[in-house]
């Protein structure tokens, strides 16, 4: 296969692949915050200490972290075509992609908020601070580096994740390494797919890194 028989191939399958990431990333973050910041107020001394709470939501969390992503990309099949009308192409995968990386995601954002100085949630308490205010003045913005290194964390596996959905329709970098590359025996356009995958996780980890670094940065002037 030339170059220019790859080139529109992997075009297409290296947005597709991003389109998957992004889309799921965002819900991911929508879901999984929340999640993770339950976990910790529902928790032993938490503000809202509750523990069938956060026992259930524990379970939840790790039974979503244990199943295989391919386990669970094949059992959400229903759910997906219940969604979005289909369980193939780039926004089917958009559903397991994101159901798979909640969990996960939650529970980094449940360490990340319990590294937050909890002097300072009791000093807002003495204040007369509510919980919400709490959330937003205290934990989220102490929390909020360790928060993007989470995301981007989470960001690299969900790429992961997208290769893997390509075995069974979900387009992108990985059905065209299967389909051109593994199945045509074209060892060329499997390692060009390789060096994209392995680019665009190498961008994401020095973008997140750099976020890091200036928000921690950030947090010591403030």
């Amino acid at each position: 296969m030339t170059w220019s028989e790859m080139q529109p191939l992997l075009t297409q399958g290296t947005l597709d692949t991003l389109y998957m990431v992004l889309w799921s990333t965002l819900v991911t973050a929508i879901g999984g915050l929340p999640l993770g910041i339950l976990l910790v107020l529902t928790d032993k001394g938490g503000l809202l200490q509750s523990t069938p709470v956060n026992k259930a939501v524990g379970v939840v969390v790790n039974i979503g972290r244990s199943l295989p992503f391919i386990i669970l990309l094949i059992a959400l099949i229903p759910f997906t075509t219940a969604v979005v009308g289909t369980f193939i192409g780039p926004t089917a995968m958009i559903v397991p992609l994101a159901v798979g990386a909640i969990p996960f995601f939650a529970r980094l954002v449940e360490t990340a908020i319990r590294e937050v100085d909890h002097g300072l949630v009791e000093a807002v308490q003495s204040m007369g601070g509510s919980i919400p205010t709490i959330i937003r003045k205290v934990l989220l913005p102490q929390a909020l580096p360790s928060i993007v290194a989470a995301v981007t964390t989470t960001v690299i596996v969900l790429i992961g994740y997208s290769a893997m959905a390509g075995a069974v329709g979900g387009e992108g970098l990985g059905s065209k390494a299967v389909t051109y590359g593994f199945q045509r025996f074209e060892t060329g356009f499997m390692l060009v797919t390789v060096v994209i995958l392995v680019a665009i996780v190498t961008a994401v980890q020095l973008i997140g890194d750099g976020i890091v670094r200036l928000l921690s940065r950030r947090g010591r002037t403030a």
